[in-house]
């Protein structure tokens, strides 16, 4: 199994448009075949941080989930400048 954080910080003038295409993201995720766990996350202690856990049954599909368009609108959404610093990306590979 593939365990993800994904952990950004939005620039406060883009964290509504961040947590709209974010939230785009979980419903395709969760329908992909060999995705067993998708979900994002607002903090309860800062509007602007977001966390998304992710667990896969392999790298497939991983590559899957990060081929899609969604994934995409939100990169192009970070290179664009919406985030303050670099955004996080953490992978375990566990056993079941």
């Amino acid at each position: 199994m593939i365990v993800g954080r994904f952990k950004v910080q939005c620039r406060p003038e883009r964290t509504e448009e961040m947590a709209q295409v974010i939230a785009a993201v979980e419903a395709p995720s969760r329908a992909l075949p060999g995705v067993v766990h998708f979900d994002v996350s607002r903090s309860l202690t800062d509007p602007d941080a977001f966390i998304a856990t992710e667990v896969f049954e392999n790298r497939e599909a991983l590559d899957r989930q990060n081929a899609q368009d969604e994934v995409a609108a939100l990169l192009d959404l970070i290179n664009g400048g919406a985030v303050i610093g670099d955004y996080e990306w953490t992978v375990w590979e566990t056993t079941e």
